[in-house]
């Protein structure tokens, strides 16, 4: 066993997100982020040619076979996105996807949170009203009792 004073750590590389990403990239863990990655891409080319209101409902979710599947939140959205399919098949095969088919799903889970429960508002018996509104006069300035002198 050598003394404490004679260990010299091994020289690394120093630690960068650049070097994380080169590792995590690595075959055969990396396949699902390339694509991951790839289908973002293909995305950011292809959403621009959607509608404003659109294009911000809309997502790429896949592309294979041929197929080029979207993903939207509401029906709405999906009717007008599929009027739009002869111009995005157009387009994904412009930058070279062999594109035949358009499928728009919609999705089951909102993007927004469900909106708060209601809440229930409390009522009070006319007594207990009273009963307040009497407790409060009494805490104002100029009561008497108010000052805690009584």
């Amino acid at each position: 066993m050598c003394p404490m004073s004679e260990f010299k750590p091994s020289p690394r590389r120093p630690s960068s997100p650049v070097a994380a990403i080169d590792a995590l990239l690595a075959e055969p863990a990396g396949d699902p982020i390339r694509r991951a990655m790839w289908l973002d891409e293909l995305d950011r080319r292809l959403r621009p040619l959607l509608p404003s209101p659109l294009a911000a409902h809309a997502r790429l979710a896949n592309y294979e076979r041929g197929r080029l599947v979207f993903v939207v939140d509401a029906p709405v959205w999906r009717a007008k996105l599929r009027l739009l399919a002869p111009e995005l098949l157009d387009a994904a095969r412009s930058i070279g996807l062999a594109a035949v088919e358009f499928v728009v799903k919609t999705s089951l889970v909102s993007a927004s949170p469900p909106p708060a429960a209601p809440r229930n508002t409390v009522t009070m018996s006319p007594a207990a009203k009273e009963a307040l509104q009497a407790a409060l006069a009494s805490l104002r300035p100029g009561n008497p009792g108010s000052d805690g002198s009584e």
